[in-house]
């Protein structure tokens, strides 16, 4: 079917923000040609694609899928644009980075640090979310690199090329004041499981990763709490509300408030990754921030 691709860029930016007169101002055209846009597109494809009242907008169910599949599209178009004219040069351009909240404190933060030193006219976004749907942000082009937690089912499925870039270890930690008792003692997970339990929600790599461990061993996890930030989850065990299971890079090593609790059973080693889409060619950016990081 040929389709004229302002129709689907307008449809785009009404569907985005679920405004007629939001896209006309990103589009600098009259709100009346918004209208007839999208109208046109709905006469050639034959179904209605939002549903309009006096207050609202919202996509039909035909709009949402229509939606699922031109987001991805436009947002390839920007970044080819996009690195058109960067040129191929570090001058200038963008970087989007999709990452954890934890990984980006505890690691990346430096990194940035470094890239923008030698290239302060690159802006960087960066685009928080669990190491899963980090993955999400890049199927659809919404960033160009990935650093999350491997490994990562949802990242294998979607990536062409994944480069280990640092080990770690899932530790316990509590606090020193509510469970000294466990300072200095080699516990069994099956005993320390008897204690609150405090942990990252059930979305996150890191709580499908403690699960698998205590389903392997026939033991029975029912956290106290379950969180989407490590910082909280640390603050909580600070506090004495129970043990933390966190990655080791979050906790400093003289802190006087919490112990790290010796478990019996050795967990596997994960690691940090940086990944990227085989959608499209890697920026000139793109790559001296994973050089670096390797």
């Amino acid at each position: 079917m040929d389709i004229n691709y302002e129709l689907y860029k307008v449809f785009y930016y009404v569907a985005k923000s679920l405004s007629f007169s939001d896209a006309s101002k990103k589009l600098y055209i009259s709100q009346s040609a918004v209208s007839q846009s999208v109208k046109s597109l709905e006469k050639k494809l034959n179904r209605p694609l939002f549903i309009r009242s006096t207050k609202k907008v919202r996509l039909t169910p035909e709009g949402e899928v229509l939606f699922q599949h031109i987001e991805p599209a436009m947002n390839l178009i920007m970044k080819g644009e996009s690195q058109i004219l960067e040129a191929n040069t570090l001058n200038g351009g963008q970087l989007r980075i999709g990452a954890s909240d934890t990984i980006c404190r505890y690691y990346l933060v430096n990194y940035i640090e470094q890239f923008h030193e030698h290239f302060p006219r690159v802006h960087i976004k960066v685009t928080n979310g669990t190491s899963r749907t980090v993955v999400d942000y890049l199927e659809n082009g919404q960033v160009d690199i990935v650093v999350t937690n491997y490994p990562n089912r949802r990242v294998l499925n979607s990536i062409a090329e994944t480069r280990i870039i640092k080990p770690f270890r899932d530790i316990f930690v509590a606090s020193s004041h509510k469970f000294g008792e466990l300072r200095g003692k080699r516990v069994s997970l099956e005993e320390l499981l008897r204690y609150p339990i405090l942990m990252l929600g059930k979305d996150s790599t890191t709580s499908e990763f403690l699960h698998s461990i205590c389903q392997e061993r026939n033991l029975e996890l029912a956290p106290e709490v379950e969180l989407a930030s490590n910082d909280l989850l640390i603050d909580l065990a600070r506090i004495g509300l129970g043990a933390a299971f966190v990655p080791d890079f979050c906790i400093a090593g003289n802190d006087p408030d919490l112990f790290r609790i010796e478990v019996n059973e050795s967990f596997p080693e994960r690691y940090l990754a940086v990944g990227y889409s085989k959608a499209v060619p890697v920026s000139e950016a793109a790559r001296y921030f994973i050089d670096i990081l390797n």
